[in-house]
């Protein structure tokens, strides 16, 4: 009894650690606005460049690239809450700019992009910015992280199956051994991938300290560290004598848990309370499934295989329930909507782990209802029948696997709409007055709009009148003209605005000071499809 205390309370503080972990973001990150705007045309050049974002980010690769397609490291920027505010070279000359950013959200995922804008007149075509992504990084970030699964889910796994299956036998311990070690030697590759993207280099870069400085600076090195200490517990807990190898076992499992909870698209999620205890038990609970599957079909032609056949059918209710709900949660936070199940590459990745998972349930199901009461009265033929349908489960759920590291490339629909609903903002920056204007959401569709004036000093700019003008040149949609209304809280606000196509609008204020002073003001927003 003192002992399924023990490990029941090691449960509870592993699960309320997790939910007391650092939180990481809400979202990946999105660019709101940028200051000069992207296609800008100036007379002078910037002395800065403002990228404003969804959230708080920090730069990984900052480039300049000049019209003569020579590029240099912009190494000066500062960080204002959202804003990255980036020193550019003094003295630029007339031509056309290309800033090439790329910066690591709150959830650990690498963004990035390119801003173009010209001094002076636009000097032919915008500087070619190079390859921005490569493949073969791309397949090994997810090769690593599938890698990282098997060591994860079935070495992990198989030690923990020794506190409630049973003794692993010669053969188990191999594969066990074999999984923890596959696991293991991709610690270091994920680490290395997860810088090259990060970063958005090519794999020949793969042993430059910036590639491994930049993974170090990402919440994933998190993960590594605890999945590091998982696979270790696991090798203890696989080798080690009976008395204490359950509880090594186990404890792996909970680690588990904090590696896939600590970094990610799922962890990120709000509400933070619930989401990372979810993923903990999620990844615990498959771990604890997956992990006994193949020690027990390799005993169960044995007596001791039918015993640990009654103990494994005994608890699985509870570990199967506990994977659903927890599955069940984090779907419904990162799809939102039904609709995006068809219509984002995340739904569609779900939809086929789905169907995927729905086939071992099935197989399982046969096995628990067709030949389990055969088998645990002896029948070798149910046996042998049984040994087969685990081996297609264990097949199936290692193709599962694969598909789950393919969520590392597709933004929950969660992030998509949060990115979405993100507004656009422009700085209109003259010396008699300035204005910020936001417009929510910053895409096409009905807007409102606040605009905050201010005077040449940053101070405030009292105004009797505001009237609002957007224009289309290339869409040929000429003002669209509203007149602002001024809140208690001294913003002027329009509710009442549709802007009918995305692209580059420019915004024109008309600003009555007096009955006798009036000043126009004007800039260009971008606002997205």
């Amino acid at each position: 009894m003192s002992i399924r205390l023990n490990r029941c309370v090691l449960f509870v503080l592993v699960l309320l650690a997790c939910a007391g972990a650092p939180r990481l973001g809400w979202s990946h990150a999105a660019l709101n606005s940028a200051t000069p705007a992207d296609g800008s045309v100036l007379a002078a050049a910037p002395q800065q460049i403002n990228l404003v974002f969804s959230e708080p980010v920090s730069p990984l690769a900052l480039r300049l690239v000049g019209p003569d397609g020579g590029s240099q490291v912009l190494g000066r920027f500062a960080l204002k809450d959202r804003t990255v505010a980036i020193e550019l070279p003094a003295a630029l000359a007339n031509g056309t700019y290309a800033l090439s950013w790329r910066v690591v959200s709150e959830d650990g995922h690498p963004v990035g992009g390119a801003l173009v804008f010209a001094v002076g007149a636009p000097g032919g075509a915008a500087p070619d910015l190079g390859e921005q992504a490569d493949r073969s990084v791309r397949f090994l970030v997810w090769l690593s992280r599938f890698g990282l699964y098997l060591g994860l889910f079935l070495g992990c796994g198989a030690a923990a199956s020794r506190a409630w299956v049973g003794p692993l036998g010669g053969g188990a311990r191999v594969f066990a051994t074999a999984m923890a070690s596959i696991g293991m030697l991709s610690l270091p590759v994920a680490l290395g991938a997860q810088g090259l993207d990060a970063l958005g280099a090519s794999l020949g870069a793969l042993f430059q300290p910036a590639i491994w400085k930049a993974a170090a600076a990402t919440s994933y090195l998190w993960t590594v560290i605890l999945a590091a200490i998982a696979l270790a517990l696991a090798f203890v807990g696989i080798r080690r004598p009976a008395t204490g190898a359950s509880r090594v076992g186990l404890l792996s499992v909970l680690f588990v848990g904090l590696a896939l909870a600590s970094s990610g698209h799922a962890s990120a999620a709000s509400p933070q309370w619930l989401m990372r205890p979810a993923v903990f038990l999620h990844a615990s609970a498959i771990a604890a499934w997956v992990g006994a599957l193949f020690p027990l079909a390799l005993t169960l032609r044995s007596e001791a295989g039918r015993g640990a056949l009654r103990r494994f059918s005994s608890g699985i209710a509870f570990v199967v329930a506990a994977l659903l709900l927890s599955g069940a949660v984090l779907a419904w936070v990162q799809v939102e909507t039904p609709a995006a199940l068809l219509a984002t590459a995340y739904g569609r990745v779900l939809l086929a782990k789905l169907a995927l998972v729905g086939f071992v349930f099935l197989l399982a199901g046969f096995n628990r209802w067709r030949l389990t009461r055969q088998v645990e009265a002896g029948e070798l033929p149910a046996a042998r029948v049984m040994t087969r349908i685990i081996a297609v489960e264990l097949a199936a759920l290692v193709v599962i696997l694969g598909t789950a590291a393919l969520w590392r490339f597709t933004p929950p629909p969660r992030a998509i709409l949060a990115a979405q609903a993100q507004p656009a903002a422009v700085h209109i920056h003259t010396l008699q007055a300035m204005a910020d204007v936001t417009v929510t959401p910053g895409r096409a569709g009905p807007v409102a709009v606040e605009i905050v004036l201010m005077n040449g000093e940053f101070g405030p700019l009292p105004a009797k009148e505001l009237n609002l003008g957007f224009s289309n040149a290339a869409a040929g949609i000429e003002p669209i003209e509203r007149r602002a209304r001024l809140g208690q809280d001294g913003i002027w606000r329009i509710d009442a605005l549709t802007l009918p196509v995305a692209g580059r609008w420019e915004v024109e204020l008309e600003i009555l000071i007096s009955d006798f002073e009036m000043r126009r003001i004007k800039d260009v927003v971008v606002i997205r499809p």
